[in-house]
């Protein structure tokens, strides 16, 4: 959650690690706009009231009907949106909004976002300005273009998550976007002129003198 910031999170009362109740209690302090539906295959109101008790906005039961899916997805969307309509497809219509604001909108997006796949085409068509214009008034904000602000992130992501001997660098090449791990390799020894690995090497070294 820490890492793609998600809106709806889908969980089980049966989890290694942390059990549902113990991540409700903690992830709806942490993270209380998040909308969090329970699928549990226990059939009792002990579990069903704890869920609800610590933000559960859904209890569904295994094997999971479409109907009770979809019917609980609108109801953590109308909670998010109480304006949301369901009921018709929505038009899609301008967001008249100055071109300052469209990159600040962006900047927030990509913070948030930036472990998915963004492309700029998704902003300059929700804005109605050109891709190279959007790349333009971006790098003359932050100093970077779209693509590299990301970038940024994400090897910033990665060295502290490289830190953590626990976590395995597959797992973080995964986490932060890249479906290829010897792509995030060869990205983050371009980015920094050192490997994965021998970054991770080099910091646990330093650190036990």
């Amino acid at each position: 959650m820490r890492e793609f910031h998600p809106d709806i999170v889908f969980v089980d009362m049966n989890m290694p690690v942390m059990d549902g109740v113990s991540f409700l209690q903690a992830a709806s302090k942490e993270f209380p706009d998040s909308q969090y539906v329970v699928v549990s295959g226990y059939d009792q109101f002990s579990y069903a009231q704890q869920a609800l008790h610590y933000g559960a906005c859904e209890y569904l039961l295994k094997p999971v009907e479409e109907d009770a899916l979809n019917s609980a997805i609108e109801k953590a969307l109308l909670r998010i949106d109480p304006e949301a309509s369901f009921l018709e497809p929505q038009t899609s219509q301008r967001e008249e909004i100055s071109p300052d604001e469209a990159v600040s909108i962006i900047k927030d997006y990509i913070d948030s976002h930036y472990c998915q796949t963004i492309k700029i085409t998704m902003f300059s068509e929700k804005y109605f300005f050109s891709t190279e214009y959007l790349t333009r008034l971006f790098r003359g904000k932050y100093g970077f273009t779209i693509y590299e602000y990301v970038l940024k992130l994400r090897m910033e992501r990665a060295k502290e998550l490289l830190e953590d001997e626990d976590n395995k660098i597959i797992d973080i090449a995964e986490r932060l976007g890249y479906a290829d791990n010897h792509y995030f390799s060869k990205a983050f020894r371009t980015y920094y002129d050192i490997s994965p690995s021998q970054y991770r090497k080099d910091f646990l070294e330093k650190k036990k003198q």
